[in-house]
């Protein structure tokens, strides 16, 4: 009897040590799954988009009548970074990347890229660069460049190259227009119909290089007072230099047959083609 009540107990125990060796595997295997969870919601992703706008991927009207389409516009994007910068920032009071005060940086794209902002159809969505992982937080400032292409690039000797059709009236001339002007900006927030820069945990968020080309050829829809227009050089200098049905440009024949006054609009159109959906950009003198 006592041997009995003696196996009893100890089948007892042993149940008992069993019980609670699975019970603390399962606790520890429940405490290690949210350490997992918040590592992985510790993580974001900044999206990096070019954008040329409407302009580019469904065509406009010249402020000088010109009616132009877009086969291909195509951007040598390059050394773009992202800042968490206490606010308010204003990008005009920095001329000096290496001076720049910031919480947070990331470098978006440190090898220069060739983005053609005329891709896709006409309500295409802007161009997906990049995606990076990031820290959390709010991007509020964002730096670029459009570099000159490297010999082995297929934009070679260029910062960008244009592409497309114009016509007025009776007359179509195919446009073929490369510039070699590098360029690099400082922006600050993203202005527009949403906010952008914002990355929580877990989740993504994208910063914008935005292209105005209004700002070379103007644009019919806005009146022709309006500053946009007065400063652009619009289509009809360019126009009067094509051989025929074709007109194929760059910056040497532009510095040859464009008058100094035509040479100073295009100058300044150029360098204000970069913004941040419609904010303004500094541009920081190259070393």
């Amino acid at each position: 009897m006592n041997q009995n009540f003696i196996k009893l107990n100890t089948l007892a125990l042993l149940s008992l040590l069993i019980v609670s060796f699975s019970n603390s595997s399962e606790a520890n295997s429940s405490n290690d799954e949210p350490s997992t969870a918040v590592d992985n919601q510790s993580k974001a992703t900044l999206n990096l988009i070019a954008n040329g706008e409407d302009f580019v991927r469904q065509g406009f009207v010249t402020k000088d009548g010109w009616e132009m389409s877009f086969d291909r516009v195509e951007v040598n994007l390059s050394d773009v970074t992202a800042y968490q910068i206490q606010a308010p920032f204003e990008p005009t009071e920095t001329d000096n990347l290496d001076t720049l005060e910031y919480q947070e940086k990331v470098s978006l794209l440190d090898t220069a890229q060739i983005v053609n902002l005329a891709e896709g159809e006409a309500d295409a969505e802007p161009i997906m660069v990049v995606n990076t992982e990031v820290t959390p937080g709010f991007y509020n400032a964002v730096a670029w460049g459009i570099d000159t292409a490297s010999e082995s690039s297929p934009l070679a000797g260029k910062t960008m190259v244009l592409q497309g059709q114009a016509s007025k009236d009776e007359q179509v001339i195919n446009f073929d227009i490369s510039l070699n002007r590098p360029i690099q900006y400082l922006c600050g927030e993203y202005v527009g119909d949403e906010r952008k820069g914002i990355v929580q945990a877990g989740d993504m968020g994208e910063v914008e290089t935005t292209f105005h080309f209004d700002h070379i050829f103007g644009d019919s829809e806005t009146s022709a007072d309006d500053s946009l227009n007065v400063g652009a050089l619009g289509f009809q200098p360019l126009a009067e230099l094509a051989s025929g049905d074709r007109l194929s440009v760059d910056d040497a024949t532009l510095s040859q047959k464009l008058s100094p006054e035509e040479q100073e609009k295009l100058t300044k159109a150029v360098i204000g083609l970069g913004h941040v959906g419609e904010g303004h950009c500094a541009v920081i003198p190259q070393p």
